[in-house]
């Protein structure tokens, strides 16, 4: 028997956005209603958690309730982290009517018990397919099944689609021919009249961060990820965007150099999505995976945990639980840092790999955040002037000089205010007295936060202490921040303008 699902379109909401017209906000920016989201949905990037990177296809129901619950006390929900996507490996096949069947071993109570619990705890539910004849784990794909998978879901209370690329039957090759398939269940979900977040995991096959934006809200920019900080591998060949073959084996510098020339296709409401975080599966020393969570954030990309929750050590947790550089990640400004320069260096690891890079991210605020990789084999002095931080700025074309660089800049360190292994550890052993469960709106912790008292866009308004790190300096008028870089690491850095509260012109370009 078919699911039983509302038919309310969303047409009428979408007439009504185009026939609304533009107007002036209240910090003087032009809004065109509509023009965000291409369904209202996702205006900053998405959190949580999926199954596949740590578990695969061994998957079932007291997997995702214990892995919430686990989110729930270790304070990951109130962070942001509220969506727990089950991926690939749910379904055993189609009933007479063209409906999935959950696999009744693995998901005895079905999908809208899990959903139903889910949302009980203050979570939402994001589920899996392909657009293809089979998924990637050889299950039944959408491909032909667009409308009555868009009702399954929505009949059992989903809240996000991931939808991959596997066995796509040659539908792929150019840009219109990934937009046509990808964007049938683009429209099945509108026409459920449920709210769906969609996002494409087509690997950045056919530059879908060209076209993607006006069907979905997040989309995979390059081949899939694996835990290794900067290792080549000829599975993952292409090194630059775009790209003829993703392939997969990708490790994090690959994915963050090809995000450096698209950058600007990232948007509030479309999110270029890097892959999950590996942090957590072993394969990275600490600060690889700081840097890993640090350029995460710093590029928009959506912050999708892909290790065991439940297994988490107290530095692991540490780095998920930074409410600072999770900041920047929800930062109203939906934007992706800008790569201002990449050196070849000499002091190689045993990869025969050394480079070092700078990149810039404005924010909503007028504040500026830079990245200082150091990927030497060692320790390295880094320097960040600010005519490399503010090049887009003084290279406008304006008559005048760029007022950034004549300004002072206050300095906070993103990291220094990392939760301790000490606090971790008892946020894992769940003991309250040493770690309190509740983080309150009004809280002065430095190492914690809880964007359900207070969002991240509030919080960033009022100054919130956890959310600006620790203040480590300052950089005069055309002055030069110089930072000690750890091997393999990052200094993530918010530059506020001194004696003003952030609130600092924005270069708008």
């Amino acid at each position: 028997m078919a699911p039983t699902v509302s038919k309310r379109s969303f047409a009428a909401a979408a007439l009504l956005l185009k026939l609304t017209a533009a107007y002036l906000a209240d910090d003087g920016t032009v809004v065109i209603p509509g023009a965000a989201s291409y369904n209202g949905l996702n205006l900053v990037p998405q959190m949580g958690w999926d199954n596949w990177n740590a578990f695969g296809c061994s998957v079932n129901e007291s997997l995702l309730l214990d892995t919430a619950q686990a989110m729930v006390d270790y304070g990951l929900r109130d962070l942001g982290y509220n969506y727990v996507i089950l991926d690939d490996c749910w379904s055993i096949g189609r009933n007479a009517s063209g409906y999935q069947v959950p696999d009744p071993v693995t998901f005895p109570n079905g999908m809208k018990y899990i959903a139903d619990h889910l949302h009980s705890m203050g979570l939402k539910f994001g589920m899996y397919s392909s657009a293809g004849l089979f998924t990637c784990g050889k299950r039944p794909g959408s491909l032909g099944y667009e409308t009555q998978d868009a009702e399954f879901f929505a009949a059992n209370g989903v809240d996000y689609l991931k939808y991959d690329n596997c066995f796509n039957q040659g539908q792929s090759g150019t840009p219109k021919l990934s937009f046509d398939r990808y964007n049938v269940m683009s429209q099945a979900l509108n026409a459920t009249g449920r709210p769906i977040v969609y996002s494409l995991c087509n690997w950045g096959d056919d530059n879908p961060y060209d076209w993607a934006y006006t069907i979905s809200n997040a989309g995979r920019m390059s081949g899939d990820i694996y835990d290794s900080f900067n290792r080549p591998d000829d599975r993952c060949p292409c090194t630059v965007n775009p790209c003829n073959w993703p392939g997969f084996h990708c490790s994090v510098l690959n994915i963050l150099n090809k995000m450096a020339p698209i950058q600007s296709r990232t948007m509030s409401g479309y999110f270029n999505d890097m892959d999950m975080l590996e942090v957590g599966n072993g394969g990275q020393t600490d600060n690889e995976y700081v840097t890993h969570f640090s350029m995460w954030a710093m590029m928009s990309s959506p912050l999708l945990m892909g290790t065991d929750v439940v297994g988490l050590s107290p530095a692991n947790l540490a780095i998920y639980s930074n409410p600072a550089v999770i900041a920047l990640n929800q930062d109203p400004s939906a934007a992706a840092g800008s790569r201002i320069w990449r050196h070849e260096c000499n002091d190689t690891d045993q990869y025969g790999q050394c480079e070092q890079s700078l990149w810039m991210r404005g924010l909503k605020n007028g504040d500026t955040v830079i990245a200082l990789i150091n990927g030497a084999n060692s320790t390295q002095t880094m320097n960040a002037s600010l005519s490399d931080i503010f090049l887009d700025a003084r290279t406008a074309g304006t008559s005048k000089p760029a007022a950034q660089l004549e300004e002072m800049w206050d300095v906070y360190d993103l990291w220094a205010n990392r939760m301790s292994n000490e606090e971790a550890a008892a946020i894992l052993a769940r003991n309250s007295t040493t770690a309190p469960a509740v983080i309150t709106a009004n809280s002065t912790s430095t190492t914690r936060y809880n964007t359900t008292a207070m969002s991240y866009a509030d919080g960033l308004k009022a100054n919130a202490t956890a959310l600006f790190g620790k203040k480590v300096g300052s950089v005069p008028a055309h002055g030069t921040w110089t930072a000690s870089i750890p091997r393999h690491s990052t200094g993530l850095y918010r530059l506020r303008m001194a004696g003003s509260g952030g609130m600092g012109k924005r270069d708008e370009l």
